[in-house]
């Protein structure tokens, strides 16, 4: 298939398939000396991954690690097990941190009527203000 037919064929765009081949994801097909490059199910496969991957958190970087994971059969899974393990890790940090950002969020948000001037108002002198 055709770098087009891949990227409808996947859900993206023609760039997103160039910058992915760009940082290594996916092989860049060697051009014909007629016509245009063709593109396997491998690649849509693999693009479909790099997506999957993204969608569950994992950088480029993470999903490249995984993809050398995928097609070498002489690595064990629970190399794999490791990394989903340290991404859930993340998230969860991530998940606090949010959930500070919240509190201060929603108590700042109380301590304004939402009258007057925006010149007095509590929830910008409060951003405004020095890191508690």
């Amino acid at each position: 298939m055709t770098i087009g037919q891949l990227a409808r064929a996947a859900g993206v765009g023609i760039e997103t398939i160039r910058f992915y081949q760009r940082r290594g994801l996916i092989r860049k097909p060697a051009k014909p000396a007629i016509g245009h490059r063709t593109y396997d199910e491998t690649a849509l496969l693999r693009l479909r991954f790099i997506r999957r991957a993204q969608d569950l958190g994992f950088s480029l970087a993470e999903i490249r690690e995984l993809l050398e994971l995928r097609v070498d059969p002489a690595r064990d899974c629970s190399e794999v097990r490791a990394q989903a393990r340290d991404k859930i890790a993340d998230i969860d940090e991530r998940l606090e941190s949010l959930h500070r950002i919240k509190s201060v969020l929603e108590e700042i948000t109380r301590s304004c009527s939402g009258e007057g001037s925006t010149a007095e108002c509590p929830i910008l002198d409060a951003i405004e203000g020095p890191v508690r």
